[in-house]
């Protein structure tokens, strides 16, 4: 393929240069610009006529527009990408950041990927384990879905994440399993424990780290989960692993798409986001998934923090069609000190019941989880008129479920960050509290499971009740 050089840009504002006089240059061109003591990379965004607009994927200051060498080399930025790239550490463009060398790449791939085949997608119906009770047990992850955290400033996300990488795993033996974390825009603390964290539990060795730091620049965000992505397919579909890929923020990541689509003088949508941002989100969420035919799988986690906990913000709102269900955290829950604060009630798996029963998790997983949502619901209800009205005025059933509330938080939803429940376990668990309830009250559980798995817990209620409730 021809390439072309040009000397000099006609004007850079913020993270995009104009070149004018080109000819033949297409959209998502990679180019290269030199100047006397830098080399940049950057994309084509817009061609109109003979002038480029490109994208700059390192701060222009100090760049003199005219003195620049702007080389258009024809193709597409791609990684490359190879089994040596786990347990490392790179940037936002597949760059070392751990002080190795560079990966010795097996293959160069477009990072803006190709839509899977709707025909040729399979459905998700495996159960991935993450230890933790409160998504085992409620709003399990499914292998090939896709269930972002949405979260909140302040809240432990980061600290979830790290506790999935560390105990994620398909309950299948001998499969490959491997993990992807693409961290967009977080600060060098949350990088700094991140990467320890991975390092000290020894996830790290089937662990790939893309990261890009808040003073780094925006536009390498954008690449991240493209670039995530990429080696996530050529892991999953190439070396038949099943990857999970965890994305956080995806928040900073619409912010940078919102600077760049401002600085182009775009039209701007809600709240000044780009009205193309469905889209774009789409291009990433609809990445994940499985093929017909193939082993390995891709199942995303997107974290976003909800600015000022809004719900109906267009990042989580966008997200939520894109997406297979959402799980909430709770600041009313943080606040309690609950670890991990998950608000389990507006919290959705939409794709939980093909990932559970027999042959995946157990034949009472389904019947449990509706029991648990439902007694939760009304014991919340009743807190609420406690409140109200005081505890004396309640009925002694709703009393019960009250107590059942303050027993489900303490003993199920909270847990310890190092803590790795089984899915066995994360059920059993639920028997024993749901012991405190009336067996004539699960009226969601089939009356054969309550006679395998309830009656041991029978005689323990006192037990349970002396110890546990507030």
């Amino acid at each position: 393929m021809i390439t072309k050089e040009y000397l000099g840009a006609s004007s850079i504002a913020g993270p995009l240069m104009v070149v004018e006089g080109v000819k033949g240059v297409g959209y998502e061109e990679l180019v290269e610009i030199k100047s006397k003591d830098r080399f940049t990379l950057g994309k084509v965004l817009e061609v109109s006529g003979d002038k480029a607009v490109i994208q700059l994927f390192e701060s222009p200051q100090g760049l003199d527009p005219q003195s620049l060498r702007i080389h258009f080399t024809g193709k597409s930025l791609r990684l490359g990408v190879s089994l040596e790239m786990l347990g490392r550490v790179l940037d936002g463009l597949g760059r070392p950041r751990d002080g190795g060398a560079p990966p010795l790449a097996e293959n160069f791939i477009d990072i803006n990927g190709r839509p899977i085949n709707p025909f040729s997608r399979a459905y998700p119906n495996e159960f991935i384990e993450t230890g933790i009770s409160s998504i085992d047990g409620l709003n399990v992850l499914v292998r090939g879905q896709k269930l972002p955290i949405f979260s909140g400033s302040g809240m432990p996300h980061m600290r979830i994440a790290a506790q999935i990488v560390r105990q994620a795993k398909v309950l299948k033996s001998g499969e490959s399993f491997a993990v992807i974390f693409a961290g967009m825009g977080i600060t060098f603390e949350e990088a700094n424990f991140l990467i320890k964290d991975f390092e000290a539990s020894g996830a790290m060795e089937r662990t790939t780290v893309f990261l890009n730091l808040a003073n780094e620049p925006v536009i390498e965000r954008i690449a991240i989960p493209r670039v995530t992505l990429t080696l996530a397919e050529y892991l999953a579909f190439n070396h038949n692993y099943h990857v999970l890929v965890i994305l956080a923020d995806m928040t900073n990541y619409c912010e940078a798409l919102r600077e760049v689509s401002a600085a182009r003088k775009e039209i701007p949508g809600r709240r000044g986001y780009p009205g193309y941002m469905y889209t774009d989100l789409s291009t990433i969420y609809e990445r994940a998934g499985r093929i017909q035919g193939k082993i390995g799988s891709i199942t995303q986690i997107p974290i976003l923090t909800m600015p000022e906990d809004d719900r109906t913000h267009p990042i989580p709102d966008l997200t939520g069609y894109i997406t297979e269900g959402q799980v909430f955290l709770s600041r009313a829950l943080h606040r309690k000190g609950i670890y991990p604060p998950v608000d389990v009630l507006p919290s959705l798996s939409r794709l939980m019941t093909k990932g559970i029963g027999a042959g995946k998790t157990r034949e009472d997983h389904s019947d449990l989880s509706n029991q648990l949502f439902s007694a939760y619901a009304r014991g919340r209800e009743a807190r609420e008129l406690a409140i109200i009205l005081g505890e004396g005025a309640l009925l002694d059933v709703d009393k019960k479920f009250l107590r059942f509330a303050d027993v489900f938080e303490t003993r199920f939803l909270r847990q310890g960050e190092y803590e790795s429940r089984s899915v066995i376990e994360t059920l059993e668990k639920s028997w024993q509290i749901l012991s405190l309830l009336p067996v004539e009250e699960l009226k969601r559980v089939r009356k054969e499971f309550i006679t395998k798995y309830l009656d041991k817990y029978l005689s323990q209620v006192g037990d349970v009740q002396e110890e546990n409730i507030l």
